[in-house]
């Protein structure tokens, strides 16, 4: 039998999370000592284990909780949904990069933030020894292999839906 204590020294989590997730159904203790703390057996412990990886993939409790207590234990629905949105998110942060970027006028900014522009990615090609055919295969394989990666690299450049579009198309030609 796991303590309280145990299970946020384990987890890293609060006393009271814990009180929290045995309040709304999340985590329930097995049993209580005789002296009325709570206790958790392995099954309890393995599931607190199972809660804190889905909370560190970012789900909501509600989602959790939906995993967990569901006859058939398949998450991927629910985890494919939260990647869509995670790689949402990843865009429109990219293109706040960029838009800050431009609104502040400093392209030295792009040499210390995490950010790739189409002028600085063609002149890592071109040094890289890729003339204009050679960039086009590139963009005719990516494209080819993996269309949706191939569109979210071109949005991470910065370069607008328009280009994208003729790119994607003559990639697909």
């Amino acid at each position: 039998m796991y303590s309280i204590g145990q299970l946020v020294k384990e987890f890293s989590v609060s006393r009271s999370t814990l009180l929290y997730y045995d309040k709304i159904g999340l985590l329930k203790p097995s049993g209580r000592s005789t002296a009325n703390y709570r206790q958790y057996t392995q099954r309890d412990f393995d599931r607190m284990a199972q809660i804190a990886t889905y909370k560190e993939a970012g789900l909501p409790l509600d989602s959790i909780a939906e995993i967990l207590d569901s006859s058939n234990n398949e998450p991927s629905e629910i985890l494919e949904k939260r990647l869509r949105h995670l790689n949402s998110e990843i865009s429109r942060i990219r293109q706040q990069q960029q838009l800050i970027i431009r609104l502040l006028g400093k392209r030295s900014l792009l040499k210390t933030t995490k950010v790739m522009n189409k002028q600085q990615w063609v002149k890592i090609l071109r040094a890289s020894g890729m003339d204009d055919q050679a960039m086009r295969q590139w963009h005719i394989e990516f494209e080819r292999d993996l269309p949706e990666v191939h569109s979210d690299f071109l949005e991470s450049l910065g370069i607008d839906k328009k280009e994208i579009a003729e790119i994607k198309a003559f990639s697909q030609n």
